[in-house]
């Protein structure tokens, strides 16, 4: 098993990255909130990774935290959860967010996230409970912290739109330690404005 890699990003256009370590390129996949926080193109980075073999594929998932890569790894446990499924829900809210969700019996909330439709979300609200504490859903020991952006990318997937077209809207606004809710404000003025 691959545990991590350590090394330069060649080329990133998510949810695929290219990694050369010493002269090896991994190809990765990862969850927007890892994109989030990537340094840019040529710059080294850390991944947590999970690999996943196929009959046909051998697929490396990369992580910025060891948090999302915990919940990542207890949410494809779930029936009718796999990697690409686990991927999306890690790109359309945060260990947080959704952690809460299923403290909460929050359905609601994990319906809204693509692909995840109601009986799904309650398989996921009785399953995961009892694993929370194994994907970081201790509060306060390992919980990952949304940042600002995050939270926005959140919000804006709450409000209906699609992760990929909230993350292209937010990718407009240059992060300048601004609040998550002057992100929305931003990208909600860019959108109306057609842009």
């Amino acid at each position: 098993m691959i545990g991590f890699l350590r090394g330069l990003i060649l080329h990133r256009q998510p949810p695929h990255l290219l990694v050369d370590v010493h002269g090896v390129g991994y190809e990765v996949e990862a969850p927007m909130s890892t994109f989030y926080d990537l340094p840019e193109t040529g710059a080294e980075v850390l991944l947590y990774t999970h690999l996943v073999v196929r009959e046909d594929a051998h697929i490396l998932f990369g992580f910025g935290t060891e948090t999302e890569r915990r919940l990542f790894r207890a949410l494809i446990r779930v029936n009718g959860v796999g990697p690409r499924l686990a991927l999306t829900i890690l790109s359309g809210v945060s260990v947080d967010s959704f952690v809460r969700s299923v403290r909460d019996n929050d359905t609601l909330a994990l319906t809204r996230l693509p692909g995840i439709g109601k009986k799904t979300a309650e398989r996921l609200v009785v399953e995961m409970r009892d694993r929370l504490d194994e994907a970081g859903g201790n509060r306060g020991a390992g919980m990952a912290e949304m940042n600002p952006r995050e939270e926005a990318l959140s919000a804006l997937v709450s409000l209906g739109y699609k992760p990929q077209e909230a993350s292209h809207m937010l990718q407009a606004i240059p992060e300048t330690g601004i609040s998550s809710e002057e992100f929305i404000r931003r990208a909600l003025q860019n959108a109306a404005r057609g842009g």
